[in-house]
């Protein structure tokens, strides 16, 4: 009786530490924030699909999102993610599936990749001023946009490429591969280790999505011939990356700080800025100019399915690790010498995480350009919400960031259709920074001490 009664108070003890784990996601705040997000989300996607060149009624608009006979279809799923074969519709689903709800998607994943990426940039320099401007990756993917539509804009590219077919068991696979990222460095794999299975993860998913041109296509070794501004999305985010890089090198000096680490973000972007000011001066294409102030400005005018297939698996992969690594970005925001006293391996564990945040911010630049203020306001206003801890405040941002995206999104391509009855639409970065710097001011009148967290 008394092994029983000890079992059962093990089991009781084991199942509440379990409850304990996951009582933040019962905050009430994380909540309201989770709950007031979908519904911006879902009211604002609503009101995309409804407008547009091709006029439908309200009805019509929703009746087609929501027809269970598109939504409850694999195929469906399996042409729009996939690009397999497409089921028949009539016109105004077409224009819904096909042109209004995937740049919806690409403003949520947008959202979600910014958000995190500022999240993680802010707890790795204890700075709340941090986001992916400030560290020289939004600055980086400029300059590598600019470099190609001004200095080789008629450049072809002639490669070998393995060309794989891609399918629900390979989704699968991937997603799993994730999940597995997550749960290692939860149980405590070693960073480096994460890392490099993480890059490694990132490169073969952007082979996958860059260069399968149809699914269902054998293992083939092909000869492809690509315009380089094909290749638009991928340099963009790898211009990221290699600023990002530099910006560590200016920063180590037997290790980084995080003072150290926005100073030299603050003179990478400086230069890179001036560099991509220069190169305006030799563009003779109007055409080009428009499409780099585009980019560099951060616009979803013409997303589409594929924008979606680039982004979904970088997003999947980051925010996962952002997830995974919650418990990490706490200790850091202890300060150094107490995350030490605690057995963090800071350098690596910081290099990792701001690993991760490029490759969010990398993602949303490959897709949208560059769009301010999102990674630096979105994590603001859920840490007034939810507080500081990281668990609730890397999910808040999940949210929080897709309701900024998608609802600025809606203001940049219906707002000048209201204000002068044009159809004239404006990049969304736009109306991110409108809304980013007054926030920024009613910060600054609110709260005496901004900046350090």
């Amino acid at each position: 009786m008394s092994g029983d009664s000890a079992t059962r108070d093990t089991m009781a003890s084991a199942a509440q530490a379990d409850r304990s784990r996951i009582a933040w996601l019962f905050d009430p705040n994380l909540r309201n924030v989770v709950l007031g997000s979908l519904l911006v989300v879902f009211v604002s996607g609503l009101i995309q699909v409804s407008h547009g060149a091709f006029s439908m009624t309200y009805q019509q608009a929703w009746g087609s999102v929501f027809d269970p006979a598109l939504l409850f279809d694999l195929q469906t799923w399996n042409a729009f993610l996939l690009g397999g074969e497409m089921p028949e519709m009539s016109r105004e689903q077409l224009v819904v599936w096909n042109i209004r709800l995937p740049r919806v998607l690409v403003a949520t994943f947008v959202g979600m990749n910014l958000a995190v990426s500022g999240a993680i940039f802010q707890a790795v320099t204890r700075n709340e001023l941090a986001s992916p401007f400030i560290l020289g990756v939004s600055s980086g993917a400029g300059l590598a946009i600019l470099l190609v539509l001004i200095a080789f804009p008629g450049v072809t590219l002639a490669l070998p490429l393995l060309v794989p077919s891609v399918g629900i068991a390979e989704m699968a696979l991937l997603l799993g591969a994730a999940g597995s990222l997550a749960v290692a460095w939860k149980r405590g794999v070693s960073t480096r280790w994460v890392v490099s299975a993480a890059v490694t993860l990132a490169l073969l998913v952007g082979a996958i999505v860059f260069v399968v041109p149809s699914v269902g296509a054998p293992l083939n070794l092909i000869e492809g011939s690509f315009g380089i501004t094909s290749l638009l999305p991928l340099l963009a985010a790898l211009g990221g990356i290699v600023a990002f890089l530099i910006v560590y090198m200016i920063a180590w000096k037997n290790g980084t700080s995080p003072v150290r680490l926005v100073l030299a973000g603050v003179i990478v972007g400086t230069v890179f800025e001036s560099l991509q000011t220069a190169l305006f001066f030799f563009a003779d294409d109007i055409g080009v100019v428009q499409s780099a102030i585009a980019w560099t400005t951060g616009s979803l005018t013409g997303a589409d399915w594929e924008q979606v297939r680039i982004v979904l698996p970088w997003t999947v992969i980051a925010v996962g690790l952002a997830i995974a690594g919650a418990r990490q970005l706490n200790v850091l925001l202890l300060g150094e010498q107490t995350a030490r006293s605690l057995g963090m391996s800071i350098e690596k564990v910081r290099f990792a995480l701001s690993g991760v945040a490029v490759l969010a911010a990398a993602a949303s630049i490959a897709v949208a350009g560059i769009v301010g203020f999102v990674g630096l306001i979105v994590p603001h206003v859920v840490r007034n919400v939810v507080g500081s801890d990281y668990k609730k405040l890397i999910v808040g941002c999940l949210f929080v960031g897709p309701a900024l995206m998608v609802s600025a999104d809606v203001g940049a391509r219906l707002g000048m259709s209201v204000i002068t009855g044009t159809d004239v639409q404006i990049p969304v970065g736009i109306v991110t920074g409108l809304i980013g710097g007054p926030y920024f001011l009613y910060l600054m009148r609110k709260q005496e001490n901004i900046g350090e967290i």
